[in-house]
């Protein structure tokens, strides 16, 4: 899907932080670090409620899964399990569709909303069907796939037991068990307001953080990995993951909350992928259902945030790569080399964008850089330069300590 140009990071404007605040560059490279995982105790009560929900796997069918399962504070708020998609339902046996992303940074999110120029932009979960972040709690505690609740009434009905139970009702009322539909919202406000309040969801303490305070300096190779994350001609990642702070001098978020086609391949290890009719198409369904007659939009994914990428043990909405550098490869050599990444039919053609059914692969970003390519052309990366942007990525891990 061709995007909405956007205003690129200036890469002089870094590059002269840099100087001022690093004496000019240099300095070991980071190793990913994780801050220590503590408790927080100026959370209100109901963020301190939704904490002990958050962590509660009493609240699933099968007794073995919370919300913390595949978003584990100690990983970046993202799974651990190194699996393309999480299981769950009520043996936790159950696979799912989509990879699990971090819960970390999602608090600007904006509600989903189409911009004056047709660009849709925010919104949570990988197709923004979500509004809010007490409406995104919902879909884990009922989706079969997930922690596999046959209701509403099913989640209260277990919080009741909780040990937690009696501080619920000094919260929220002490009739609040009486209606279960009121009882599984103020689960969802609570947890809303955890994720809010919690310093740990917003810790922007990278590396890369630090760096812009003037604090730290970036290696020689995380500078140049950082002016190839910003040129417009060579990785061109900060076209959607913003790296240059705000108008305000508030830190980058990596991500503008908008929705790009990318034309991943296929994921065979989800089960699903068997059935050669199963497509997932992000904006356009199967899960969102209000866009499907907007065919244009069909297999755009939001584009999520890179704050501790590094972390993660799968990439993309359906957890297709399990290794960073081999992601920054297939951004740069999917159209150059497509046969690196992409099966080839009985005739020997190789099925380019063979996650999409055929109409919808037109939709795919084909214009902007890096993708704006052809095969045999030269990469917009070279393997060096790969590693540079992969170390500079690496510096956007929370907790760092030099």
């Amino acid at each position: 899907m061709p995007t909405t140009p956007r205003l690129p990071t200036l890469l002089a404007v870094l590059t002269a932080v840099a100087l001022t605040a690093c004496g000019g560059g240099g300095g070991g490279s980071a190793t990913p670090v994780q801050a220590p995982v503590e408790s927080v105790s100026s959370l209100s009560q109901a963020a301190a409620l939704g904490e002990k929900i958050f962590s509660d796997v009493s609240l699933s069918a099968s007794g073995r899964q919370s919300c913390a399962s595949c978003h584990n504070p100690a990983n970046g708020h993202g799974p651990t399990s190194g699996l393309a998609v999480e299981l769950g339902g009520p043996d936790g046996m159950v696979v799912g569709f989509r990879a699990a992303p971090s819960l970390r940074y999602m608090q600007a999110t904006p509600a989903f909303h189409f911009e004056a120029d047709g660009t849709p932009v925010g919104g949570f979960t990988w197709d923004g069907r979500a509004q809010r972040l007490a409406e995104q709690a919902e879909r884990p505690f009922l989706a079969p796939h997930e922690m596999a609740n046959g209701s509403k009434a099913d989640v209260v009905a277990k919080l009741k037991q909780a040990t937690y139970a009696d501080q619920f009702r000094a919260v929220f009322g002490t009739a609040i068990f009486d209606n279960a539909e009121q009882a599984f919202s103020r689960i969802q406000f609570a947890l809303q307001q955890f994720e809010k309040e919690d310093p740990r969801f917003t810790p922007f303490d990278s590396k890369y953080d630090q760096f812009l305070a003037g604090k730290v300096m970036l290696s020689d190779a995380e500078l140049r990995g950082l002016a190839l994350f910003n040129n417009p001609n060579k990785g061109n990642c900060a076209a959607c993951h913003t790296s240059a702070r705000g108008a305000d001098g508030s830190a980058p978020l990596f991500t503008d909350f908008s929705y790009d086609n990318l034309g991943v391949p296929r994921n065979t290890r989800i089960p699903a992928t068997s059935n050669p009719a199963y497509y997932d198409l992000g904006l356009c369904g199967p899960d969102r259902t209000d866009l499907t007659t907007r065919t244009d939009l069909c297999g755009a994914f939001k584009v999520p945030t890179l704050r501790n990428v590094a972390t993660r043990k799968s990439f993309f909405h359906n957890g297709a790569f399990s290794n960073l550098t081999d992601v920054v490869r297939f951004y740069v050599t999917r159209d150059t080399n497509p046969e690196r990444w992409y099966p080839a039919g009985p005739d020997g053609v190789v099925q380019k964008f063979n996650d999409l059914p055929p109409e919808f692969r037109k939709n795919v970003n084909t214009s902007e850089a890096p993708y704006n390519r052809q095969p045999g052309m030269t990469p917009a990366l070279d393997e060096t330069e790969i590693a540079d942007l992969v170390q500079f990525l690496g510096t956007l891990t929370d907790g760092y300590r030099p």
